[in-house]
């Protein structure tokens, strides 16, 4: 994209929301169908305000858009758009635009614009590169959805572990094709496995005659090609990485993952999380309506048959809650204080797995640190509760039962909720997806359970 100067037009507003006077240039634009007016707007701005802006507008003003600016839309911004969105801005593309904007990208970016496309747009796509990228993207689609293979780009600088600081330099300057961005040169012995890495920067803080073995970084790891794409993030993560060469089986150097990868792996796992915790699939706004319904109906089914568990546990004491009505109005509170504790330590819990802070040495000392922090909110809850309801209904004993549930109930939404999660992951299932039903079922029986059997016991 242009260099943006303090004179380009800019389409964020300071809080980095889309500006809604920009919004509004363009659409004029659009609706006039001024090619000049609408390139003027939007060629100086940066891909990623592009991409959200084809997101937010609607259908049609996006084919309008695509129509009158086709040339606009280059790799970067193919890259940015929501996976489900970009099937649909590429059927709009003229077969050379699409063809020029994927000659401009990454070989990973490749990978990562065609890999989840109908094998028609794929081969529009692998058929605009070049043989050489070609066969690396094709090689890429090979391996396992999310693993180093399918994250890598094989565009990388490597030098013979032998060579010189102004060997390299000479190398670089003499080399056409250098990736656009990369951080360090991978060092590699004649069988091309890799032995070391030298950053950029000790390169051009050295002299020409140091030899590159000199001044390679001590703590080197290399990334197998099949590991998982959460692992490599998390090594990013963990260790302060910003390039990581990735090997084969044969432990000879295949390509390399950057840092900016791996942190859109972590992004988009905290994402995926984040919505399947409120039990939403992988959506956007740009997703039609039906699409949208079809991925939320099975949660709320799920969620409709907990209710009907939890209803169960209500119908055995019809006849408690007909003689004491007051029950039933107490009887939501128990349930949303339950629920609230239970989603608390199940978010931790899910976020404290996803960073693997939880390990066998401490996972009893979370336990009962989630069973403590229940048993002393409950505590205060019940003192709380039982005031209000005895001068609510003027029934100190009522007070006591709520006081008394609301315990159990904290409690069990305090161990439920970090239990549930690490049983879930023991047996391979995601404890972000699975885990909200099976903790709500808990809160909720137990909840009702208790404060029903003790209205029971103490008030009849």
């Amino acid at each position: 994209m242009n260099e943006v100067t303090e004179d380009t037009p800019s389409l964020r507003s300071e809080n980095y929301a889309l500006d809604a006077q920009m919004l509004e240039r363009i659409l004029d634009a659009l609706e006039d169908e001024s090619h000049e007016g609408l390139a003027e707007l939007l060629e100086p701005l940066h891909a990623a305000d592009i991409a959200d802006l084809l997101e937010q507008i609607s259908p049609g003003n996006r084919r309008a858009l695509l129509a009158l600016w086709p040339a606009g839309i280059d790799g970067d911004v193919l890259s940015e758009l929501d996976e489900g969105l970009r099937e649909e801005v590429i059927e709009y593309l003229p077969p050379e635009v699409l063809a020029e904007a994927v000659r401009e990208l990454d070989s990973d970016d490749v990978v990562d614009l065609v890999e989840d496309l109908e094998p028609e747009q794929q081969g529009a796509i692998l058929g605009a590169l070049d043989e050489a990228d070609r066969v690396a993207v094709e090689q890429a689609l090979t391996y396992p959805e999310y693993t180093a293979g399918r994250l890598m780009q094989r565009e990388l600088v490597m030098a013979p572990e032998h060579w010189s600081v102004g060997e390299v330099i000479d190398h670089m300057r003499a080399t056409e094709d250098l990736p656009e961005q990369f951080y360090h040169v991978m060092l590699v012995d004649p069988r091309m496995h890799v032995v070391g890495k030298v950053a950029l920067g000790r390169i051009m803080a050295s002299p020409r005659e140091m030899p590159l073995r000199q001044i390679a970084e001590e703590d080197f790891r290399t990334i197998p090609v099949t590991q998982s794409q959460e692992d490599v993030a998390y090594a990013f993560n963990q260790y302060h990485l910003i390039s990581a060469p990735v090997v084969n089986e044969a432990g000879r150097l295949v390509g390399v993952i950057t840092i900016d990868d791996a942190m859109a792996v972590l992004s988009e796992e905290a994402e995926e999380d984040i919505l399947r915790l409120a039990g939403v699939g992988e959506e956007s706004l740009s997703d039609r309506v039906l699409e949208i319904a079809r991925g939320r109906f099975g949660w709320l089914l799920v969620n409709l048959v907990t209710a009907i568990i939890a209803s169960l546990v209500i119908a055995q004491f019809e006849a408690t809650i007909a003689q004491i009505v007051a029950l039933a109005v107490l009887m939501p509170i128990v349930a949303s204080m339950g629920g609230n504790a239970g989603t608390q330590s199940l978010t931790v819990a899910v976020r404290a797995l996803a960073t693997r802070d939880i390990s066998a040495s401490n996972l009893w000392r979370v336990v009962r640190r989630e069973a403590v922090v229940g048993l002393i909110n409950g505590v205060g809850f019940a003192v709380i509760m039982g005031v209000v309801a005895m001068l609510w209904f003027g029934e100190p004993m009522l007070g006591l039962v709520i006081g008394l549930a609301m315990v159990c109930t904290m409690v069990a939404a305090g161990v439920g909720g970090i239990v549930v999660p690490l049983l879930l992951e023991r047996a391979r299932v995601d404890p972000a997806l699975a885990s909200g039903p099976f903790v709500t079922t808990i809160t909720d029986v137990v909840g009702f359970f208790a404060f029903l059997g003790l209205a029971a016991v103490i008030l009849l």
